[in-house]
């Protein structure tokens, strides 16, 4: 550190712009909790990230090719799944959660990031996974505001990465290579759901 420098003289212009400066509202000069609301991928979802632990950063589609959406059925609660993305000892995650009462999205990992949600290395590298709060055997939880808001979400998805919207391309998880999971369960309406994401 330069001891000998001279110190600057605080004239009274000086102070009086640094005080128009701190009288000036925060609209203009937003604070860092901004940052996190324009975080999103999909401008419709609520940030709500799962820790770093959970997921492999990367810069996708620039290291892998997005050509897939699994489609999941959380078998826990909203806020209980979000808990899950958040403890570290989990090693899980997904790039989104749907509410099952109103259809509210939150986004827990970036597109750009590796979610760790198929249960097989190629399919998460290749896929953007896609969480429906519920249980499979329980169709209750299958409500039409989660269909629509979900389907909203496939298609924009689908829409930025060229993925065709078909079941080809927009799979359960049951249809990953190597899995043992059911989800999204007997009860998922395929034929309803591809029309929405078809018409979104």
């Amino acid at each position: 550190m330069d001891t000998n420098r001279s110190r600057p003289q605080l004239s009274r212009r000086r102070i009086l712009k640094g005080a128009a400066v701190a009288a000036v509202p925060s609209v203009l000069f937003p604070d860092a909790r901004a940052g996190a609301r324009t975080a999103v991928d999909y401008p419709a979802a609520e940030w709500q990230p799962a820790t770093t632990a959970n997921y492999t950063s990367s810069d996708r589609p620039a290291t892998y090719a997005v050509d897939r959406v699994v489609i999941h059925v959380t078998q826990e609660t909203y806020p209980d799944t979000l808990a899950i993305f958040r403890n570290a000892q989990k090693a899980v995650s997904a790039h989104y959660l749907v509410r099952s009462a109103d259809g509210h999205v939150a986004q827990c990992v970036r597109e750009a990031d590796v979610a760790w949600h198929a249960g097989n290395w190629g399919y998460n590298t290749r896929s953007i996974g896609i969480e429906h709060e519920g249980w499979v055997d329980q169709p209750e939880y299958l409500t039409h505001a989660l269909y629509e808001q979900s389907a909203k979400l496939t298609a924009s998805i689908c829409a930025r990465y060229g993925i065709p919207r078909d079941r080809e391309h927009i799979i359960g998880h049951y249809q990953v290579p190597g899995t043992d999971h059911t989800d999204p369960g007997p009860y998922w309406d395929w034929v309803r759901y591809l029309r929405l994401v078809n018409f979104a």
